[in-house]
């Protein structure tokens, strides 16, 4: 535990500026609980009305109780900018996004506090949480230090998955990383008050650290999709040859399934990371490829078994992962978009993504003649599909049971 520090007080102690988002208001409620005078500023005008009336605006397991107990108390919610003035640390989560060319968007960060500065002083700390493309912590504190020379700024990056933040933000290491002594003391004062498991890198370290982690994930999918192809193209079952490869046996423990990989951070840091590295990023490149076209690989495949055209087809899950309200980036809709063009008929059912063009589950099944899982919720592990052909790369649905004669054979190894 690093001593305590003499800093100024403020009405807030911390203010997270994106602080209604998925990543913001974990955190937010998270420090609340932990006795921080905590303020959420988010210019979602809906999401900081509910957060104020105690109710969560997505799915975060363990996060609505917490909520409930620290909201008007030592969790505030607003719209208004000027909580930052008053606020002696400023904990940024703001989207980081890549441009058409799929390059970092660095301008935006800049603009961001440059409309900020009215309402930042010398004495404030600023933690940057979000993403930022490696070199980014430099340039922002250069940025500020020509305008607000006392100002100091660590990046002590997110990595946590969405839906277990309340677990993963008190068993996780955080990074801090910073240039002054004081302020990276301050940083790690208010991480402590979560996770006692502090880990100290250079800015460019811990930003590489953050890059690098949601790169390897994107490849480590990408592997296991690029079997999954190889193995539906000549007939074998993926499947099966995923569990007889896992099974008992430490060195693939880490291989994930088959699946849309998707949403708003892995397939964005691949490409930052590219654009880092001058587009030599060979490997990451083909990960795009393959994790970008399984999409079109299930409907090439459904044309080969199927008479696509006259058949209508409903997907079964639109958000980005399991048991998640979260559709940003899902692939389910690039899925959507390839099948209205090959297809008789396309509708959709997701049991947490509100969308009043989706069917209910029962609906679409009644509907459909072919069921594509597009997000494996644990809703669909006992799904009936009364007979409708099925399509899941995640395994999530129950298969039909093997006859007789080829469970024995597979029992005793003779199956080939």
């Amino acid at each position: 535990m690093l001593p305590p520090g003499d800093f100024p007080l403020n009405k807030f102690d911390i203010c997270i500026i994106g602080g209604a988002g998925r990543a913001g208001l974990p955190i937010s409620i998270a420090w609340a609980a932990a006795g921080q005078r905590t303020v959420v500023c988010d210019i979602n005008e809906k999401s900081v009305a509910q957060i104020a009336n105690g109710e969560m605006p997505f799915r975060e397991a363990g996060a609505a109780d917490v909520l409930s107990e620290v909201v008007g108390r030592t969790l505030h919610a607003t719209t208004d900018p000027q909580v930052i003035a008053e606020s002696d640390v400023i904990l940024v989560v703001i989207g980081t996004p890549v441009d058409e060319f799929l390059n970092p968007s660095y301008e935006a960060m800049l603009l961001f506090f440059e409309g900020i500065l009215p309402y930042l002083r010398q004495e404030q700390l600023i933690l940057l949480r979000s993403t930022v493309f490696p070199g980014s912590t430099d340039a922002i504190r250069d940025f500020l230090h020509q305008r607000l020379p006392g100002i100091q700024v660590c990046f002590c990056p997110e990595r946590i998955a969405e839906g277990k933040a309340m677990e993963e933000l008190h068993t996780l290491p955080q990074i801090i990383a910073g240039y002054e002594e004081n302020g990276v003391r301050r940083a790690a004062q208010k991480f402590q008050l979560l996770t006692r498991d502090i880990l100290f890198l250079k800015p460019l370290e811990a930003e590489l650290a953050k890059i690098f982690t949601n790169s390897w994930r994107y490849l480590q999918f990408a592997i296991a999709n690029q079997f999954y192809m190889i193995a539906e193209e000549y007939g074998a079952d993926f499947h099966r040859i995923y569990k007889s490869m896992t099974h008992n046996y430490r060195r693939t423990a880490g291989f994930p399934g088959p699946g849309f990989a998707a949403g708003p951070c892995l397939f964005k840091d691949t490409m930052q990371l590219s654009a880092f590295a001058r587009n030599t990023f060979f490997l990451g490149h083909s990960a795009m490829l393959v994790n970008e076209g399984l999409p079109d690989f299930l409907v090439r495949e459904m044309k080969k078994k199927y008479k696509l055209r006259k058949m209508k087809v409903g997907i079964l899950g639109m958000a980005f992962k399991a048991d998640s309200d979260d559709n940003r980036q899902s692939l389910s809709y690039k899925l959507r978009k390839l099948l209205r063009i090959e297809a008789a008929g396309v509708a959709c059912s997701d049991p947490y993504v509100e969308d009043e063009a989706f069917l209910q589950l029962d609906d679409l099944i009644d509907w459909a003649d072919i069921l594509v899982i597009g997000a494996p919720h644990r809703d669909y592990r006992q799904l009936d599909s009364r007979g409708k052909e099925v399509v899941d790369i995640w395994n999530v649905v129950p298969r039909p049971a093997m006859a007789d004669a080829e469970a024995f054979a597979l029992k005793d190894g003779l199956l080939t």
